[in-house]
């Protein structure tokens, strides 16, 4: 089984779910045309996970992609602190949405889902905001936050999978994985290391 992403935040999770991968980023090009922020993240994994599985036909390939869309802007991921603060500025005080494509490709098939989860950010000061985008960890993040993180601070309520807000949605993941006949949570022997990184 192949991970085609390189997100620390990925690995740990997919690691939790007790299956043994092999990490390999796909490097495709993240640029589209598309707009609808639902089927950006869905086209997105998909093109990911074919991308890894051209190379290893016979591997179940995992492949993930998160979009963030605010009043029908898409916020990527920030180029410096100065669009860090920009993003933040317009999360702020409103409801957002973010989407998580997931697609597995296997020999018996291909299994594509989207999550979406609705993030309301509190009212926050100007202070806040340059303190946050400073810290740099909205970087490599879409919408230039991370919710695992200091980012906690700048939520105000979650409706929805807060897994799919770090980027990868366990139980949708966990679906289209039995879909694709990989036993998810089955290995009882190794339910005291799930947290171990020789997983990964």
């Amino acid at each position: 089984m192949i991970l085609a992403s390189g997100s620390p935040r990925r690995r740990e999770l997919l690691s939790n779910l007790g299956v043994k991968f092999e990490v390999l980023v796909s490097g495709e090009d993240e640029d589209s045309p598309e707009t609808n922020p639902q089927k950006l993240a869905g086209d997105l994994a998909l093109l990911k996970a074919r991308s890894v599985a051209k190379l290893h036909p016979d591997a179940v390939v995992i492949a993930a992609d998160t979009v963030v869309a605010c009043a029908g802007e898409l916020l990527a991921k920030p180029a410096d602190a100065l669009e860090n603060a920009a993003f933040i500025r317009t999360l702020a005080g409103k409801t957002h949405q973010v989407f998580t494509g997931v697609t597995v490709l296997s020999p018996s098939g291909t299994f594509s889902g989207v999550e979406r989860t609705d993030v309301e950010f509190r009212p926050l000061t100007e202070q806040e905001i340059q303190f946050y985008a400073r810290s740099g960890e909205g970087l490599d993040k879409a919408g230039g936050y991370g919710i695992q993180g200091v980012g906690m601070g700048l939520v105000a309520r979650v409706n929805g999978d807060y897994s799919n807000i770090v980027g990868f949605p366990l139980a949708l993941v966990m679906r289209l994985l039995r879909r694709a006949g990989v036993p998810v949570w089955d290995d009882l022997t190794g339910a005291t290391d799930l947290q171990g990184a020789t997983r990964a």
